[in-house]
């Protein structure tokens, strides 16, 4: 048995087929399916459902599943115990896309107590499949990413919603349409939009919120700060969680405005990650239920 063996039952597991398992392992098929089927003689049992249509986890793999993982797991902590990382000293590392940095990571970590007196923070600003793909190979120990509705989280990892919101204009402080209390999607159809690129949640966000019609320019950043400070200087318009904004310092200074927009279906949820049946280091369980603590009081604060 060998732990690439047990990788590929797992990413069959997630990815919900070995085709798409070996396109995101970079595995070629018949490599893959050899590996496993070597597995499934030495263990006495078949892990995977082998149809024309594809071949998928069947039952048996999926009751293995969490075995597996602790087998993965434990091969984590034995390269982290290699490399000299202690439970106790090395870094408890986060991963997070930027709207759950500033709206709950910064600010728990401002009132962390710290438990151990040598514990450290790794902060990554991530993109969603970064921090997935980081809890599964065992780089980071937990991670916050967005989800809207219909997105489903790996059955490998658990999720604990943090706060949950809508998206909001973003407008230069000195616009007209600063002036009005909400915005219509209208509107925004009619001003230069500033989104993100392809493959980051406000993109899609975007799309859900024109729908067929939209504005005619669309610039694209990779990152919330560039468009804020392409938004301030008067080049456009854009869209972010109004989770992520509160206390914003351009908005204080006047440079920005976030306004409600006419949109009552889309939700943005800010959720923490982390690997189902893992066993994470004392000090990274003691930060989690910080960060949990923090946004349940988030919150609950008064408007």
């Amino acid at each position: 048995m060998r732990l690439e063996q047990l990788e590929y039952v797992r990413a069959v597991g997630e990815h919900g087929s070995l085709r798409r398992a070996g396109e995101h392992l970079h595995v070629s098929l018949p490599a893959l399916s050899e590996a496993v089927t070597k597995l499934e003689r030495e263990l006495g049992v078949t892990l995977l459902d082998r149809h024309r249509s594809g071949t998928r986890i069947n039952g048996t793999g999926r009751e293995l599943l969490p075995r597996i993982l602790e087998v993965l797991d434990a091969a984590d902590r034995l390269r982290a115990a290699a490399r000299g990382e202690s439970e106790f000293h090395r870094p408890v590392r986060v991963g997070s896309v930027y709207f759950g940095m500033t709206a709950i990571v910064l600010p728990a970590m401002l009132s962390h107590e710290i438990d151990h007196e040598h514990t450290t923070v790794d902060l990554r600003q991530l993109r969603h499949v970064e921090v997935r793909d980081g809890l599964r190979d065992g780089s980071l120990d937990f991670g916050l990413v967005s989800l809207l509705p219909g997105d489903d989280v790996p059955p490998d990892l658990e999720a604990t919603e943090l706060i949950h919101g809508r998206p909001v204009a973003v407008l230069p402080g000195n616009a007209a349409l600063a002036r009005q209390a909400r915005v219509s999607v209208d509107d925004l159809r009619q001003e230069v939009f500033i989104g993100a690129r392809p493959g980051y949640l406000m993109d899609r966000v975007a799309r859900r919120v024109f729908g067929d019609s939209p504005p005619l320019k669309w610039h694209t950043a990779d990152s919330a700060d560039v468009s804020k400070q392409m938004v301030s200087s008067g080049i456009g318009v854009s869209l972010m969680p109004d989770f992520g904004l509160q206390g914003d310092p351009l908005e204080a200074n006047g440079a920005l405005a976030f306004r409600p927009i006419d949109d009552e279906e889309t939700v943005i949820r800010l959720v923490m990650l982390r690997r189902r049946g893992g066993r994470p280091a004392p000090a990274a369980r003691a930060l989690f239920d910080h960060v949990a603590r923090h946004a349940a009081l988030h919150v609950n604060a008064p408007a």
